[in-house]
Formats: structure tokens, C-alpha cells, sequence
């Protein structure tokens, strides 16, 4: 109730108070006549106050809760992971990878990273052909060190892999029998953890190639931009893979060589050829079995240091199907192996293991396969990284002759010299350096073309953003299905934008709101009566 002007009161709801303070305001407004608001008006008007104030405060609230629950949500929350694990059963040796993504990507389209690796001690699975049982056993140890580094509520719903590359090929040729009992005990092995075992298998040499390459460009984020790719080289201890993007390569001239990809909505047609016994270690065998042919009881080896001299068996040269067919009519037991030192002749010697005689294509690289011209940069991991990086000489700015000349005068320096100088190195990996050397540079140059003008071309690399080059990352991402075909579709605005967006248009409605509030106040319809004069 409110009083009238006679003295009495009337009565009026908040809902008549606004219909007509909205036709008085119209009419005010229209004829240009605002009276000032006297005393007596805001007594006869006591909503203009509270309701100003109470849609003041609500507003204020309102605006700073919108503010506050856009800037809490926007905090990071801790971030929870899933995981995967592959064995890289080589031929030399075994690794194992735990690779981690984020768990709330859908479809598990977040970035995987290398989160933990463990060497397994002893050589490759396929060195148990003997004794398989000893193949699975090598495993356990790392297998545990994996168990705790992968949360335990995760180990029933990550996927273990292991895939065996040069090393079991070269087995399965030699003794199908004995491949399958070593993979027999590794998977037993590997059953007993707590994982979901997704099985072992052989990679081909055009899967290792390809991988490869898929890693080194996922790694530095090339495929998710779109960007032009690196050419992967990989070195192992008994194959060689070389995987690149070639404009004019279209596998037509040789589809064998040819893999294809869509990966983020971008089309790859790739060229990619693994050498089978050209790794490092079957190379230094065939090599040395070459050596034999001229002289069965002893060999003066140029890879190896002056002061070299070692007894070994034929047996152990011969063991591998990429020298078996070698081996000298009536050869003795054993020979002397003795170093000379001498890179040009080391070099000479590698040469003969490839063969450039022979060419049906428009261009080969060597023993008659094709390879199309070499394009853009290129990323040279495993043992390509190692060998250099002990000889210091990662640097690939550094011209082409200038690392024969540091790699000549290694080979050089004498055996008894080199052992001092490095007392941390065992010796079975020491020895084999300066046939590393020797024998990467002349594949490089004339076994896939590079030449001193486009050796710069080439990264020796270790680590990518924090995860090793190599096939294994690129094979887990393949089976997981973690690389989409197609781009992910992205929001028009990214979440920092709409914030901001929100907490404006906000204010601005709030402004508005004032604004208003302060035209549309209550006006007094009657002028005030006029003072009487006594």
C-alpha cells in the first residue's frame, strides 16, 4: 500500500508499478518534458532504490560468477595417460619401449611420447636359436622394470607388442623350425605380465622402412602440419632401410618399392627399400669373408687398427645365410685376423659389396634396385647416430671430405693407442668402429647417391623431442590406429578466444542493463503544489 495524495492509501503491485513507469517514461521521453524528481516523488516511488540495487548486485554476481567458472575451467587438470609398450627385437639386440598419450583424446588421437626404454641384456633373440628358452628368460628383467613404470590400474588395458626385424628374417630363412620355437618362448615370456599381449611377429623390411619414416615425421610434427617430410635412414646390425618422398615417384616404375599413406588428410606415396645383410655387423662379414677367398689362414684386414690380431673361428664367419654360400673349399678351423689401418683400402673393399654393374630402371642405387632421385632432408638413426657420434662427427656441416680424412686417420691410429684413449668402451664395440665409419660413408655415397654437395642434407639422429628415431613408435601408432586419415575437425574459436568473447558481450549487457535502468526511473506525473504565502 502507498499513500495518495488526499491522505489515504491505494494499493499497487510491483508489476502495475512497472506498467506505469513505463508509460510515464514513454511519455516523458517522447514529449521532451523530464521533470526533476523531487522528495515527495521518490516517497511516492520506494521500488526506484531497491530495485536499482538488487539488479546492480544480481548483475555484479552473475558477471563475476561467469568470469570465475570460465577461468576455473580453463585450469589444467592433472593429466592421466594411457600406454603402450613394443619390444624391437633386433638383430644385434633387443630394446623395449613404453610409449604414454593422453587417456581423454578421443579415439586416442593425443600425442604419443617415449616415456621409458630398458636394453635388454645379451644379444638378439634370433643369437638363441640353440637354446630357445634362454630367448624368453633375456626379456624378464626389463619386462619388470616396464611393469613398474606403467601404472598398475592401466597394465590390463595396454597393448604389448614385439616385432623382430633383420635378425629373425635372416633365422627364418636358415631354420624356420628354430624361429618358431624362439617366438614360442618370448611369447610365453611375455604372456606372464600383466599386459594385453597383442603378439610377435617379423616385420618386412619395407614395414621397417616405412615405419621408420612415419615416426621420424610424427615426431617433428610434419604430418599433423602438413609440412614437406624427412627421408628416414635407418642402419641396423643386419639390414638397411631407406624411406624418402620422391615428387617424380609415383611406384609405378617399381611398385614393389612403394607404400602408400593418408595420414591428417594428406596423401604420401613413399618410396622405401631395406637391404637384407647390409646392416653393419652382416656387411663387416661379408667383407671379411670376401677377404678370406685370397687368403683362407690369414687376413690383413685395412678396416681394422694397426696392432689388430685376433684368432677366430670360420665357423663363426660363416654362421649367417648372408656369407654361408662363401665360405672357402678346405679352409682350416680357424685364421689370423690382423688390422692394417688403411681407409682407402677399407673403402675399396666395401665398394665390392655392391653392385653397380647391373640397372633396368631409369636409376638404381645398387645390386639392380630402383631408387628415384634423392629429395629433400633426410634423418639417419640407430647405428648411423652411433658410429658417428663416437667418431664426433654429427656435424654434417662439415664438408664430406673432411669426415673421410677424421675417419682415415682413426683407422690409423694404433689398436693398443685407441684402447687407452678409450677405457669406457668395450672392446667387442671399439674394434668395430673404424669398419662402421668407413662403411656408412661409402653407403651413403655410393651405394644411395649422396654426394658432397647434398651430404649436408642428412641429420644424424638420437632422439626426436625426447623419444628414440626408429620403427617402433611408427608400428604402435599404426596398430593403435593413433593417426587419423582425415584432419580432426578444429572449432572455430580456440578456448582462450571464447572466454574472452563471453566475458565481454557479459559486461556489456550488464552496461546496458545500468543504462537503462538509469533512463527509465520513476518520473512524477504531478508537478508539486505551488508554496503558499501566509
Amino acid at each position: 500500500m502507498y499513500p495518495n495524495d488526499s491522505g489515504g492509501y491505494f494499493k499497487m503491485s510491483p508489476v502495475d508499478f512497472l506498467r506505469d513507469l513505463i508509460a510515464t517514461v514513454t511519455l516523458h521521453s517522447l514529449s521532451g518534458n523530464r521533470p526533476p524528481l523531487t522528495k515527495e516523488m521518490k516517497d511516492k516511488n520506494p521500488w526506484n532504490m531497491s530495485v536499482t540495487v538488487i539488479i546492480a548486485v544480481v548483475g555484479v554476481i552473475a558477471v563475476v560468477a561467469l568470469v570465475t567458472v570460465l577461468v576455473v575451467q580453463n585450469i589444467p587438470l592433472i593429466q592421466k595417460y594411457k600406454y603402450g609398450i613394443v619390444l624391437d627385437a633386433g638383430s644385434s639386440h633387443t630394446t623395449v619401449f613404453v610409449y604414454q598419450w593422453p587417456a581423454e583424446k578421443d579415439n586416442n588421437t593425443g600425442r604419443a611420447e617415449q616415456k621409458h626404454s630398458c636394453n635388454v641384456k645379451g644379444p638378439g633373440i634370433s643369437s638363441y636359436s640353440a637354446t630357445p628358452w634362454k630367448a624368453g628368460e633375456s626379456l624378464r628383467a626389463c619386462m619388470q622394470e616396464v611393469e613398474e613404470n606403467i601404472p598398475r590400474k592401466r597394465h590390463a588395458e595396454t597393448p604389448l607388442y614385439l616385432g623382430a626385424t633383420a635378425g629373425m628374417r635372416l633365422l627364418e630363412k636358415a631354420n624356420s623350425s628354430a624361429s618358431e620355437e624362439v617366438f614360442k618362448s618370448v611369447s610365453e615370456t611375455l604372456q606372464r605380465f600383466p599386459f594385453s599381449y597383442q603378439g610377435a611377429r617379423i616385420l618386412s623390411g619395407q614395414e621397417e622402412g616405412a615405419f621408420g619414416w612415419v615416426t621420424v615425421n610424427y615426431l617433428d610434427d610434419r604430418l599433423k602440419q602438413g609440412l614437406k617430410t624427412t627421408g628416414a635412414l635407418d642402419l641396423g646390425g643386419a639390414s638397411t632401410q631407406i624411406s624418402f618422398v620422391s615428387k617424380i615417384f609415383d611406384g609405378s616404375e617399381s611398385p614393389d618399392n612403394s607404400v602408400t599413406f593418408r595420414l591428417y588428410g594428406n596423401d604420401y606415396n613413399l618410396y622405401t627399400h631395406s637391404f637384407l645383410c647390409y646392416g653393419k655387423d652382416q656387411a663387416l662379414k661379408m667383407a671379411l669373408a670376401h677377404q678370406t677367398q685370397a687368403s683362407p689362414q690369414a687376413v690383413s684386414d685395412p678396416c681394422f687398427h694397426p696392432g689388430y690380431s685376433e684368432t677366430k673361428e670360420y665357423s663363426t664367419l660363416y654362421d649367417s645365410p648372408c656369407v654361408s654360400d662363401r665360405k672357402p673349399q678346405g679352409a682350416p678351423p680357424v685364421f689370423r685376423h690382423s688390422g692394417m689401418g688403411n681407409f682407402q683400402q677399407c673403402q675399396e673393399i666395401v665398394r665390392n659389396l655392391f653392385d653397380s654393374s647391373q640397372c633396368k630402371y631409369s636409376q638404381c642405387s645398387f645390386n639392380g634396385v630402383y631408387q628415384p632421385p634423392l629429395q629433400g632432408l633426410f634423418g639417419a638413426f640407430s647405428a648411423y647416430y652411433y658410429a658417428m657420434s663416437f667418431l664426433n662427427l654429427t656435424d654434417t656441416s662439415i664438408p664430406l671430405d673432411t669426415v673421410k680424412e677424421r675417419i682415415a686417420s682413426f683407422c690409423a691410429t694404433p689398436w693398443e693407442q685407441v684402447k687407452q684413449q678409450n677405457p669406457g668402451i668395450k672392446l667387442k664395440y671399439l674394434v668395430g668402429y673404424c669398419f662402421a665409419g668407413t662403411y656408412l660413408i661409402t653407403l651413403l655415397t655410393d651405394g644411395y647417391n649422396f654426394t658432397s654437395d647434398t651430404y649436408s642434407t642428412i641429420k644424424y639422429l638420437q632422439q626426436i623431442k625426447g623419444s628414440d628415431a626408429g620403427w617402433t613408435l611408427g608400428y604402435m601408432l599404426n596398430l593403435t590406429n593413433m593417426i587419423p586419415a582425415e584432419a580432426p575437425d578444429t572449432p572455430p574459436l580456440p578456448y582462450a578466444g571464447y572466454v574472452a568473447i563471453v566475458t565481454i558481450m557479459a559486461l556489456m549487457l550488464f552496461s546496458i542493463l545500468l543504462v537503462c535502468i538509469h533512463s527509465f526511473r520513476p518520473l512524477c506525473t504531478k508537478p508539486p503544489p505551488p508554496a503558499q504565502i501566509v
